[in-house]
């Protein structure tokens, strides 16, 4: 068991343990001394728009340069973002301070190895192990050097925009972004813009407060209703470090990540990629496993978390796979989870078929789910391990007519995410409520 990663680095409230300046000074060093032991030397900072950032970016880079690690500073930079320039600019790491969809109270920082990938569970145990060595600097003509880089933004959107069917034009189109006040704010506009659409921007001031405040991929409505102000032919959200995204059609109807899946899934096959799967999470809805069947496409559901989603797809040597809270994997174009590259894939899978994003979605019929987040005071595998919430999903189970019951701990927030999916509404909401208070017990 790791002490301070999660499924996603290290996240949690700032000025709590450990997302304290002290902690992330002592990280930086941490795992400073896990490259230098690997003999490498130069790690990439990128962070969204929160605040805090400014304080962790700067703990970071001393730790990294007291390890002796030369560090360059992108500034707020999409989290795909780092991960493509670590990987084009030959770093051997990046790092991006961010608590992605969280408010701007929590903060945290991401990890990526030198092919823009997450690290390794071996990597992540070898950081925690000098987290609890005493820090020692570097004699002085071993520190690290750091710099700041002024063309980062640039790269990347002139890397998204490559993505893009160079033969096509989004002219034409009128498209609404909702960039959560988040890491996107300068970047994805320019990039739909500058591929021809006419494009409105939502929260796109920044204040350092007001990230995912009512906007972004959490919070749709706001797109659903400039959408239809401004007769759009669709809308964008992202969350607020760029990694995922919804969408929104033309009539106001919401896209999540599995839907985006199953058009990108029809756009990939008759691109020619037959021999190809999709991997989903133990949360995709079952009505996309049974969509993907009758296209003949090969289906697996790995852990929560896209991390382990680009495991699975890279075991089976696929490319497409992601979360229904929308991160969506093209490993055929980037090394991990990226909105405006799922985005951008989504447009070319419509002037493809020629169809616009209501007419390209039917097809999927997805089973109802009710999630809810369960607060919890203690560990959640002592929780969802103990005999009572055994027979209680047993009871649950039994109570179903047709469907899934899930019971997990969230890897970013201190609740049990308890999942009951069906075809029989008032059935699932009776078996929903049933476990939900079996958790709430327990966890008392």
């Amino acid at each position: 068991m790791k002490k301070y990663f999660g499924t996603d680095g290290i996240r949690g409230r700032v000025g709590t343990f450990p997302i304290t300046p002290e902690f992330v000074l002592k990280l930086g060093w941490a795992f400073g001394k896990v490259l230098a032991s690997n003999q490498q030397k130069k790690v990439l900072i990128g962070k969204d728009t929160r605040v805090s950032g400014y304080m962790f970016e700067s703990a970071l880079e001393a730790g990294l340069v007291a390890a002796g690690i030369d560090t360059v500073i992108l500034g707020p930079m999409p989290t795909p973002g780092v991960a493509y320039l670590t990987k084009t600019l030959r770093a051997d790491s990046g790092l991006v301070i961010s608590a992605s969809h969280n408010p701007y109270y929590d903060n945290g920082i991401k990890f990526f190895n030198a092919k823009g990938c997450k690290l390794s569970d071996e990597i992540e145990e070898s950081i925690e192990h000098y987290l609890e060595e005493p820090m020692i600097t570097v004699s002085s003509e071993k520190i690290g050097k750091a710099s700041r880089m002024q063309d980062a933004a640039a790269r990347y959107i002139e890397f998204c925009k490559n993505v893009f069917n160079t033969n096509e034009s989004l002219a034409g189109f009128k498209i609404v972004l909702d960039c959560a006040n988040g890491a996107t704010y300068h970047i994805a506009p320019k990039i739909f813009a500058e591929l021809g659409a006419t494009v409105i921007s939502l929260h796109i001031e920044p204040n350092g407060l007001n990230i995912n405040e009512g906007a972004g991929s959490l919070h749709p409505q706001t797109l659903v209703n400039a959408v239809k102000t401004h007769q759009a032919d669709l809308g964008i959200a992202f969350d607020g470090d760029g990694d995922r995204l919804l969408m929104v059609d033309h009539a106001g109807e919401i896209l999540d990540g599995d839907d985006i899946l199953y058009i990108l899934s029809k756009y990939y096959l008759a691109q020619g990629y037959t021999d190809e799967g999709v991997v989903g999470t133990q949360m995709t809805n079952y009505g996309l496993e049974i969509a993907l069947k009758e296209l003949g496409v090969p289906f697996e559901r790995a852990k929560v978390g896209d991390r382990y989603v680009l495991e699975k797809l890279q075991k089976n040597n696929w490319v497409l796979g992601g979360e229904n809270s929308g991160h969506i994997l093209c490993m055929d174009k980037t090394s991990t989870g990226d909105g405006i590259i799922g985005a951008l894939q989504v447009l070319n899978a419509m002037i493809y078929a020629q169809k616009n994003l209501h007419d390209l979605k039917q097809g999927l019929t997805k089973y109802t789910q009710i999630l809810t987040n369960v607060p919890f005071a203690f560990s959640s595998t002592v929780l969802l391990n103990s005999e009572a919430i055994q027979l209680a999903v047993k009871q649950a189970e039994k109570n179903l007519n047709l469907g899934r019951v899930l019971l997990r701990p969230s890897g970013t927030e201190p609740v049990v995410r308890v999942m009951v999916e069906g075809i029989d509404v008032d059935n699932i909401q009776a078996v929903s409520s049933y476990l939900v208070d079996a958790v709430t017990k327990a966890g008392n």
